[in-house]
């Protein structure tokens, strides 16, 4: 927002990140926060961030936007992947009806600093386990697989999904695919290479494979992700780092 004219409306309700990440911001005369959704009657454009669990346990791998998913209706993950899945429709219903602008991109596993520490996602886990020493825990089989984007390249796909004429549902992810053993691996390597890997059990329906297919974002926003995990992993480990006071020996 710095070098750019745009007037920002931020509609969060702070479930998964904190205020303190905004707080920069407020006052600034062309940035507006509020606590709930902001709809018509100003024309805005409205950006849903919707997520690669609509594709549920996926039976096609790589994932593209026209799979329609493989969802367990009343599993234990399903209010998450169903209420994604409903907000798409009702997004487009709105934009049917009322002839809103929406763009929706679907997220697939994205990491980087100023994370919830113990936000419960793999990644921010396995690092605050490295860090304060402790077992990195693997859900079992470890086989299952994600795609992991770095917080910069996946800002830059959602800029460029706005500020573009395409609708959506647009893939935004890196598809580079890693195994949990092997993001455990590697978070063990760059951070504490003496600790423990334990595997424990796993959630019901946890998805085996995880890849987006970004084919249509490299055509209609002339976009794909430059950071690698293994160059991602230390910016996120040192923002861990300063937030845990433990000092890099």
């Amino acid at each position: 927002m710095q070098n750019e004219k745009n007037e920002v409306i931020v509609a969060d309700n702070y479930f998964t990140g904190s205020k303190d990440n905004l707080k920069k911001w407020i006052g600034h005369p062309r940035f507006e926060l509020i606590r709930h959704g902001l709809a018509k009657r100003v024309g805005a454009r409205i950006l849903l961030t919707s997520t690669s669990e609509v594709y549920g346990d996926p039976l096609v791998h790589p994932q593209p936007e026209s799979y329609w998913g493989n969802v367990n209706p009343i599993g234990v993950r399903s209010c998450y992947d169903e209420g994604k899945r409903v907000a798409e429709t009702l997004m487009f219903d709105y934009h049917r009806q009322h002839g809103i602008e929406i763009r929706i991109a679907r997220i697939f596993n994205t990491y980087g600093p100023r994370m919830n520490i113990d936000d419960g996602r793999v990644v921010s886990n396995f690092i605050a386990q490295a860090l304060r020493g402790e077992a990195l825990t693997v859900q079992k089989p470890g086989t299952q697989t994600r795609s992991f984007c770095y917080v910069s390249d996946m800002v830059d796909g959602l800029m460029r999904l706005m500020e573009g004429d395409q609708t959506g549902p647009i893939n935004i992810g890196n598809p580079g695919e890693f195994t949990m053993v092997e993001l455990a691996e590697t978070v063990k390597e760059l951070i504490k290479p003496d600790i423990e890997i334990k595997m424990v059990e796993n959630t019901p329906d946890d998805p085996r494979q995880r890849k987006p297919d970004i084919s249509k974002a490299k055509e209609v926003l002339g976009w794909e992700p430059k950071v690698k995990l293994r160059e991602g992993l230390p910016l996120m480990e040192e923002d861990f780092r300063l937030r845990l006071g433990v000092s890099k020996k």
